[in-house]
């Protein structure tokens, strides 16, 4: 398959619009990561996002929707707590776990009784989901497991072949993929962090929110997730990675007492030079937004550069960083060194 790498203008979205129609599958900016999109009602179409991934049958897709009408059939209840989050976050980086429309396909929601929807604020997302006509299904546009991409080079990279079209549409303004949160039970809880925040929702919703305990530990095999981004191995680049917890100074002794072939360090900004191996930086401490914005290309320029060991310099645990150290604990399949005096290595 000849996959055509587009700039989005009128054109190429209406082009983007008629591949969808015709139940076919197309990459498209959001303000977080790219996305594979296709329609959400056709299990035909949908089967192909799984295809071109290679992802797991039973991770659910998120549905993306360019107006508050078009929930309709894609969730069987829009209740006071979704409506005062959508008055809030919508158009935004935010994706709620309501109870399943009739309209939707199985595959969409991988046989579950709810789905994850959210409404993208990038115009571009908003332009093709319109051209399409229907509300549309759109994991992260990499190859399951690997970085998300967050600019239209690195989706023609993972897709070239896989897909017809990639819609170039800039990079990426958020950088992760949205925060989800489940309103399904009691209280709300966050399946998964992002940009938007614990303590922003609960400001909104005058209540608690949970955050779930899969967000930093892994789940069972055998476990139902009503979320991406919580079972699987996730984010990762071909380099082994491991999360280092502690301070600069016994940082960079710990690295420097490692075998220094191929091992680089992904650090914060300013850090590189006083490093004794190779090093990116991926924004500065207890930058959140920053390091969000530039997580998943310094991921990837890690695979260019041929780093084979990676010891990374670990986030902040809160706000937009708790975000990053979720993707990062995910794509060091959860290898973290604790150095702290109180901590202890897991």
């Amino acid at each position: 398959m000849e996959t055509l790498l587009l700039k989005a203008d009128e054109n190429s979205i209406r082009y983007a619009g008629e591949l969808l129609r015709r139940g076919e599958i197309v990459a498209m900016p959001t303000e977080t990561v790219y996305g594979i999109a296709a329609d959400c009602t056709d299990g035909n179409a949908v089967a192909k996002i799984f295809a071109a991934k290679g992802r797991p049958q039973d991770n659910p897709l998120i549905v993306h929707i360019a107006s508050l009408d078009m929930l309709e059939g894609v969730v069987a209840a829009f209740p006071p707590p979704a409506q005062k989050l959508a008055a809030a976050f919508w158009p935004g980086p935010l994706t709620m776990i309501l109870p399943r429309g009739e309209r939707l396909c199985d595959a969409t929601c991988a046989g579950l009784s709810s789905v994850g929807v959210r409404f993208p604020s990038h115009p571009v997302a908003q332009a093709v989901i319109r051209a399409a006509g229907v509300p549309l299904s759109a994991p992260s546009a990499n190859l399951s497991g690997k970085p998300s991409p967050t600019n239209a080079r690195d989706v023609f990279a993972d897709m070239n072949g896989r897909l017809p079209l990639v819609l170039d549409g800039g990079d990426c303004t958020a950088g992760v993929e949205s925060t989800v949160v489940s309103l399904l039970g009691e209280k709300p809880q966050i399946l998964r962090p992002g940009y938007v925040t614990k303590e922003q929702m609960e400001r909104v919703l005058g209540t608690e929110v949970l955050i779930a305990a899969a967000i930093t530990h892994a789940v069972r095999a055998d476990e139902k997730v009503l979320s991406p981004g919580m079972k699987y191995k996730h984010y990762a680049p071909d380099a082994d990675l491991t999360l280092v917890k502690g301070d600069f100074a016994t940082f960079r002794k710990y690295v420097g007492g490692m075998p220094a072939k191929n091992v680089w360090c992904l650090c914060f900004d300013g850090e590189e030079d006083a490093l004794p191996v190779p090093a990116l930086s991926y924004g500065g401490e207890g930058d959140g937004a920053a390091q969000a914005h530039r997580l998943f290309s310094a991921l990837r320029e890690l695979d260019r550069r041929g780093a084979k060991t990676v010891y990374v310099r670990c986030p902040a645990e809160d706000g937009v960083s708790l975000a990053v150290y979720n993707r990062l604990l995910r794509a060091a399949a959860f290898r973290v060194v604790d150095l702290r005096g109180d901590g202890e290595n897991r």
